[in-house]
């Protein structure tokens, strides 16, 4: 028998059944049952055994304790691994409490989650504000150059209930969500909290940690219960990482969709509108449809046909569709004369009924439908943020309807519209398999087919993607895309998703060559993902500096004095024929302040009007990079903005091309 690492409570009998885990290379592994993710380690070589912080069990991250099962795809965790950050900043949110209770021994403490960011905590019965993390870090930095071990603790529920007679929040915990009758602790000099982990071996891996900021958040997100007080925090393996990000994080605040929306007079979200809510303003609403007049172009050339559906419905039919037993706390209900209605959550019902209105052969599908679609979910109000997560906002759906042997062709065809999308733009963007989740819908052998079709898609087009455990859609798994913006962080966007239970429960049927029914599969597909948190991506990634075709001003005339004022509509004239969106800039004010005005207002050209030009029936072109070109044709001017706005060029390119 190979060596293996008996684990804690493994008898020599239970280490001669064994169980088969597959390793990140395909390949397969045999260790005895009851092996740990650090016996896998061990399995594979006593060096990567010691160096295991912690480990991956089917995409989801595990401390190094954690027992395999047989069929489990298996990765090991190292300082070297990217999912070592988050381990680390799990600890650094362990390192934050400690400081906290060493400062506020009253303080008491809920939840403190490592994220993409970095880490927050959540706690109460203490008063803190920004002007006290700098106290709460510097005692963190104490117990990091400490170096104290960081030690993983088995426990009984019932020592752990008396561990917690104080915080009810702890309580809730183990009765709720512990699985068995012992939970683990993480124990560093003498300090205690109730953890999964997984966690670092010492507090001083960390390398550098920050407190950045401190807002109210509810408990468990839900607006019933208690609010508390949410601290954020991030943490590196190095000083120059942390310096690296908060420098980036400066620049995000800079970017910052809300700021730029403000000035831009982009949108608005008021109060007596209600929250999560947007209003969209002139210059908002030209960029949104210059999107979807590019999206509904994609649509129609790619076979797609418009339909509409209406903002509400019986709850019969989300009862059908399966949203009313899986995502009615997230929707808001209506009685109306003792019948209950809700606003759509989804399109994807109503399309579905659509289809159901007539009688399809094999030889119609696959049939294409595309809606931009307006929905409504009942986030948290914590959770709701600018135009990344609201109440209402707009989708720009597809739903396919197509027989088995056309999923593949209709997938490739959906991701083939999404990258075009990203070039279009310039944008970058992650790949992921969503899995399917805790609540679903069909059974093993239907989701399972899925998910091997999507994963077979991926992996033949060489995409590379990561595995998202448990994040698919309740009635199917699906391709996720992740935009990343200018400043490397990461948005969700488009997504392909197949369904196999909708049809199912719709009694969709389609007749076959052999004059059979047959149930079609459903493919659920977004481009942008949603109108408002594209627009939000797109806003912080061109800092609000939008390409010609997006940008709601493209063109400002800057007459040089009031004599010239004539010839300045003039110019704006021949450019609105040719369907530019051009203004007069008319105000008496001086050329130099006209041209700051036009910087800060983000526009793409600017052209300078005077005498010299007026007579020779020229421009004078300046863009947004302050480069300038003089004695321009206006005719030549024109043309090249029709053909810079038709080809959605990312940059202005006039005055540095060549004429």
């Amino acid at each position: 028998m190979p060596f293996v690492r008996l684990s804690e409570g493994m008898s020599e009998t239970d280490a001669r059944a064994d169980v088969t885990v597959v390793l990140p290379d395909g390949s397969e592994l045999s260790v005895p049952a009851g092996s740990t993710v650090e016996d896998v380690a061990y399995e594979i070589g006593p060096g990567l055994g010691r160096d295991t912080v912690a480990g991956k069990i089917d995409g989801e991250l595990v401390e190094r304790h954690a027992e395999v099962a047989d069929g489990d795809r298996i990765e090991i965790v190292t300082d070297q691994s990217d999912e070592y950050l988050t381990v680390l900043r799990h600890t650094a949110a362990h390192v934050f409490a400690q400081a906290l209770q060493r400062l506020y021994p009253e303080a008491t403490l809920t939840i403190g989650p490592p994220t993409d960011e970095g880490f927050y905590y959540d706690v109460t019965d203490v008063d803190l504000d920004e002007d006290d993390l700098d106290v709460i870090e510097a005692e963190m930095e104490e117990i990091i150059a400490a170096d104290y071990d960081v030690e993983r603790v088995v426990r009984s529920r019932e020592d752990a209930m008396e561990i917690y007679a104080d915080n009810e929040y702890k309580r809730q915990i183990l009765e709720e969500e512990a699985d068995d009758d012992e939970v683990t602790f993480y124990v560093q000099d003498g300090w205690q909290d109730l953890c999964r982990g997984p966690h670092v071996e010492s507090t001083g891996e960390i390398g550098a940690a920050a407190l950045l900021e401190v807002s109210a958040a509810y408990w468990r997100g839900d607006e019933d219960n208690d609010t508390l007080t949410r601290v954020y925090g991030t943490a590196f393996a190095s000083e120059s990482d942390l310096e690296e990000h908060l420098e980036l994080r400066e620049r995000a605040e800079e970017r910052d969709h809300r700021k730029i929306g403000q000035e831009m007079n982009l949108f608005s979200i008021p109060t007596v509108t209600g929250p999560g809510l947007p209003l969209y303003h002139p210059p908002g609403k030209t960029v949104l449809n210059e999107l979807s007049g590019f999206a509904n172009g994609l649509n129609r050339e790619n076979g797609y046909e418009e339909v509409e559906t209406p903002h509400v419905f019986r709850t019969e039919l989300w009862k059908k569709s399966g949203h009313y037993e899986n995502y009615k706390e997230d929707m808001f209900l209506l009685d109306v004369n003792d019948e209950e209605y809700g606003l759509k959550p989804m399109n994807c019902p109503g399309h579905a009924t659509i289809f159901d209105q007539q009688s399809w052969s094999y030889r119609d599908l696959p049939k294409r439908y595309f809606e931009n679609g307006k929905v409504y979910r009942k986030e948290q109000r914590g959770e709701l943020s600018g135009l990344s997560r609201v109440w209402s906002f707009t989708i720009d759906d597809g739903h396919l309807f197509v027989r088995p042997d056309q999923i593949r062709k209709e997938i490739e065809s959906v991701i083939g519209m999404i990258f075009e999308v990203v070039e279009t733009l310039d944008l970058e963007v992650e790949v992921a398999l969503a899995t399917r989740p805790e609540k679903s819908v069909g059974g093993d052998e239907i989701w399972e087919s899925a998910e091997e079709q999507l994963r077979d898609v991926l992996e033949s087009g060489g995409y590379d993607y990561d595995v998202e455990p448990g994040d698919g859609a309740f009635y199917g798994p699906k391709i996720d895309f992740g935009f990343e913006d200018a400043l490397g962080r990461v948005w969700d966007g488009p997504t392909v998703q197949l369904d196999f239970n909708m049809p199912e429960r719709f009694g969709l049927t389609y007749t076959g060559e052999d004059n059979e029914e047959h149930r079609p599969v459903m493919i659920h597909r977004a481009l942008y993902g949603s109108y408002e948190r594209f627009f939000m991506v797109l806003i912080e990634h061109f800092d609000g500096d939008f390409p010609l075709w997006l940008a709601p001003e493209q063109v400002r005339i800057l007459p040089v004095s009031d004599e010239t004022l004539g010839y300045a509509h003039r110019v704006k004239n021949a450019l609105a024929d040719a369907g530019i969106r051009v203004e007069v800039e008319d105000r008496d004010w001086t050329v130099g302040r006209k041209i700051r005005q036009g910087h800060d207002d983000r526009l793409p050209y600017m052209v300078v009007v005077g005498d010299d030009e007026a007579e020779a029936g020229t421009v004078s072109v300046r863009d947004r990079f302050e480069n300038q070109r003089g004695d321009v044709d206006l005719d030549v001017f024109v043309d090249h903005l029709v053909a810079e706005y038709e080809e959605k060029r990312v940059e202005p390119d006039f005055v540095t091309s060549a004429e």
